[in-house]
């Protein structure tokens, strides 16, 4: 069974940083990619970003460009989001998601949902003014 399990959010100012955690396990694929999408309050859900197997490619939306990174350690089986200099806008819910094994590299790396069949909880992120 696929277990995508997120941790890392929190309460922040302005300007701060986080770093999440998705920790994945329960998949054998060697075609997937990992990816992160938010979701904040009435608004519908988006990619942020994903990291692919094998060349360990990364991948962002145009928005986070430059403040998010997207990292993995493969021993642990987890990928992490480095935020920085977070701003109220980046308040939401975020998720994790496994995309494998994909079958559309090109949707996968423009974090088109619906090729990410697996998802976490979601971790909330929420930043202060």
């Amino acid at each position: 069974e696929v277990q995508l399990v997120e941790s890392g959010g929190g309460l922040v100012q302005t300007g701060g940083s986080l770093r999440l955690s998705c920790a994945a396990s329960g998949f054998t694929f060697a075609d997937y990619a990992i990816g992160w999408f938010r979701q904040a309050p009435g608004k519908e859900r988006e990619g942020v970003s994903c990291i692919v197997s094998g060349d360990g490619s990364r991948y962002y939306a145009d928005s986070v460009k430059g403040r998010f990174t997207i990292s993995s350690d493969r021993a642990k089986n987890t990928v992490y989001l480095q935020i920085n200099n977070l701003k109220p806008g980046d308040t939401a819910v975020y998720y994790c998601a496994l995309a494998g094994p994909y079958r559309d590299y090109g949707l996968v790396t423009r974090l088109s949902l619906n090729e990410y069949e697996y998802w976490g909880q979601g971790t909330q992120v929420t930043v202060s003014s």
